[in-house]
């Protein structure tokens, strides 16, 4: 990655002292991160995420109310038809009654993720909690109607797809031996190109369970290993533009709203920056904005430049942070930045259904004529070799 490789070589370039520095910020982040519950957390089954939905707006409203978090979380529990929810904002609170801070309180139950921690903390540092919650219902809301969109585009041709696999099989290993076992017992030669598909025939009968126990594993490994599939998704963006503005613009519209929320509110702008990472924590952009955030605060490196050298943030989001920090008017542009990438966000989420759309329909119209040529033609081509054999 280019922030990656532009932080290894300005390591080389630090003096002493900063490097110093910059070693002794990483052993407290790592402290932090062995005490931290947001860093250090064992994963448990999730808090349902259309109930999360309803929370986050429910929550948002209350709080906006003047209601304390505490009062909110009982009300809001209370009643409850889902039994894991009551249980689980039931725990928060008795964390929170406890002392413990809102962010700290939900991340000891291991039902949210890092995303939604690293959002209630910006608003509980920030004094505006109910904004996180707002902008949580927001970000979900958006994810929701993303995978709509995708299931929308794809479930339909994936189920056609699947089915032609099927069809092509069952073809492979009932429909072509019959029609090979006719032309022997009549004593006829095959043709060159029934022969091509005899052969095929044979390999399908030898292979289709490993094949078909392949796709099945690797489905699985995608859907639950997250190395695996962090690995997938970056290849993939690498060699797919549209699928990495789309993630990339994802990425960005988080971090920068959080940022805004946090530095818009008073806290200061390395902290702010700490705190937005955490929210794409599991992505390369983590590391990349802590290593920027450190830079800022160590070798007194406009924040604008160190987003531009040590990270994969697009071009603009560099020269509109600088435009921001040089006329005092910070807030200000990252609130166009993030307004921007939204709209970005909105456009790129069509184009990018549309394309995957496209893409399951041409495979499925290549799966049909695959089964049609595999299956089916020998059949017209056996009733010459029929007619002589009667003659």
């Amino acid at each position: 990655m280019k922030g990656t490789q532009v932080a290894e070589e300005e390591d080389k370039n630090l003096s002493p002292a900063q490097a110093a520095l910059k070693a002794r910020t990483a052993r407290m982040g790592a402290q932090a991160e062995k005490q931290d519950p947001l860093m250090n957390r064992k994963r448990k089954s999730k808090f349902p995420k259309k109930e999360l939905i309803k929370f986050c707006r429910g929550m948002a409203s209350m709080l906006k109310a003047q209601i304390n978090t505490s009062d909110a979380l009982k009300y809001y529990a209370q009643g409850h038809p889902n039994a894991e929810v009551r249980r689980t904002l039931t725990d928060v609170k008795t964390q929170i009654d406890a002392g413990a801070p809102t962010y700290v309180a939900f991340a000891k139950t291991n039902k949210f993720d890092d995303k939604f921690i690293s959002l209630v903390r910006a608003g509980t540092d920030s004094g505006q909690i109910h904004k996180a919650f707002d902008s949580i219902s927001q970000r979900l809301q958006k994810e929701a109607e993303f995978r709509a969109k995708m299931r929308k585009a794809t479930i339909l041709p994936s189920i056609i797809i699947f089915a032609l696999i099927g069809l092509f099989i069952v073809a492979q290993l009932k429909i072509v031996p019959e029609v090979e076992g006719l032309l022997m017992d009549v004593k006829q030669e095959p043709d060159p190109f029934s022969k091509q598909l005899f052969k095929i025939s044979h390999v399908v009968k030898k292979v289709w369970p490993v094949v078909v126990f392949g796709m099945l594993g690797t489905l699985s490994v995608f859907l639950f290993v997250e190395k695996v599939r962090n690995f997938i998704v970056n290849m993939a963006m690498s060699k797919w533009r549209l699928l990495r503005q789309l993630i990339m613009g994802m990425r960005q519209m988080l971090f920068l709203g959080t940022l805004n929320m946090l530095h818009a509110n008073g806290i200061t702008l390395g902290k702010s920056v700490a705190i937005a990472a955490a929210s794409l924590k599991g992505t390369p952009m983590y590391q990349e904005l802590i290593d920027a955030g450190v830079r800022y605060q160590t070798s007194g490196l406009p924040f604008s430049e160190a987003v531009r050298k040590f990270t994969s943030c697009d071009g603009q989001v560099a020269h509109m942070i600088s435009i921001g920090e040089r006329s005092s008017s910070l807030d200000t542009q990252l609130q166009l930045l993030v307004n921007m990438y939204e709209e970005d966000v909105n456009q790129l989420v069509q184009e990018f259904t549309a394309a995957i759309n496209f893409i399951a329909l041409v495979f499925a119209s290549i799966l049909i004529s695959v089964v049609f040529i595999g299956a089916f033609l020998p059949i017209f081509l056996m009733g010459p070799k029929m007619m002589n054999s009667a003659m």
